[in-house]
Formats: C-alpha cells, structure tokens, sequence
C-alpha cells in the first residue's frame, strides 16, 4: 500500500536510503532494497539518481529536512545564540544516531576534491537561509556585533560546524560528536557577541 504522505518521490527515496545505510550498511544495501523501502520504483529511482554512489551528496538533503522540522521550535528559544545551539545539537545527535560514519566521511571526503557543485556550500539551501534569518535578527536585538557582515558570522558558523565533522571523522567517532561540539560551541559564539550577555547553553 502506497504511503499516505506528502512527501515527493526523490525524497522518500532518500529518506529510506540513508535509514538502510543506517541499519545495515551501505556495502548491504541495493538499488532493490531502497526502492522497496521507500515503495517507489527502478525508473523513480535512476531518474533522480544515476546509482547508489550519487545518494551520497544527498546527505545535505537529509540535514535541510532536519533543519526545517526543527524551524518551529526555534520560538521556545529567546535569543539567537540559543537557537543556534539547540540547532547544533539536535543536528549533531542526528548525524552521531543515524548516519554511518565512514559515509559521512566520504561525503566529506568528495567535497573537497569535487571540481563540480559542493552540497554543503549551497547557499540556497535551507541551513544557510535559517543561519541568515538568526543572525539578522540577532543584529538587530544588539545581541550580534555589527562591524562583522551577516554572511562573516554565518560563514563562521558554518565553517566551526565543518570543521567539528570533519574531527569527529578523522578520530573515528572516538567522542561524542553533539557533547563536544555543545561545549565549544557557547564559547565560539561569545565571540560574535556585543558582549551584553554571555552566551550560555540552554540545555
């Protein structure tokens, strides 16, 4: 029976294929396994995707997903620091709780000698319009210094996230990757800051 749910093809597609490499490894997955799970079919699948390899640059796809489910929740958090915390976070567990390692890795991996489009770049994705939205309105409470433009804090937001990943892989998961970056990250953000509060961790 069909799925009853809005969700377009290409992402139901992705969806299920990230949640088998999950469950039992990316070697262990076929083209079959994935169109089963996300009950679509061979022809769906090769119209997005031109093999299993290509699915890896949909990781970013995953991570807007995310992003987008905890937009709403971004209300419970009063300043912009909190929200970008509690964004880390729960993007964070995520990644340490549903993607395999190794294939982060490579994602990570494929985007530095990429000559093509870098997922992780694109700022039309909905990670870079969320980061704009938050560090403007940060701007305008005086809680973001103002001598720095929105698309430096954002960059430098983006690039501490990056930078934590790709740690987190070269030392094997060997820590946890949402605890150590929630650590860091309050004192990384004191530095954007006008200095009127400290940055703090809301959890």
């Amino acid at each position: 029976m069909p799925r009853k749910d809005s969700r377009n093809t290409k992402g139901r597609i992705i969806e299920s294929a990230w949640e088998l490499f999950y469950e039992q490894g990316y070697e262990n997955t076929t083209i079959d396994d994935i169109v089963d799970h996300s009950e679509t079919s061979k022809g769906s699948f090769y119209h997005y995707f031109d093999s299993k390899d290509a699915l890896l640059s949909s990781l970013s796809y995953l991570f807007d997903k995310k992003y987008e489910e905890l937009t709403p929740s971004l209300e419970n958090f009063s300043s912009g620091s909190e929200k970008l915390i509690y964004l880390n976070h729960e993007l964070f567990l995520m990644i340490e709780n549903r993607v395999p390692l190794d294939l982060l890795a490579r994602l990570l991996s494929t985007q530095l000698i990429t000559t093509g489009e870098k997922h992780l770049l694109d700022h039309d994705r909905t990670y870079y319009r969320l980061l704009r939205k938050i560090i403007i309105e940060g701007q305008k409470n005086g809680e973001f210094r103002q001598d720095l433009s929105v698309n430096e804090i954002v960059k430098g937001y983006s690039l501490f996230e990056r930078a934590i990943m790709y740690d987190w892989c070269i030392c094997n998961g060997e820590y946890s990757l949402y605890q150590y970056s929630g650590t860091l990250l309050p004192t990384f953000l004191n530095g954007f800051s006008t200095g009127n509060t400290e940055v703090q961790t809301p959890f």
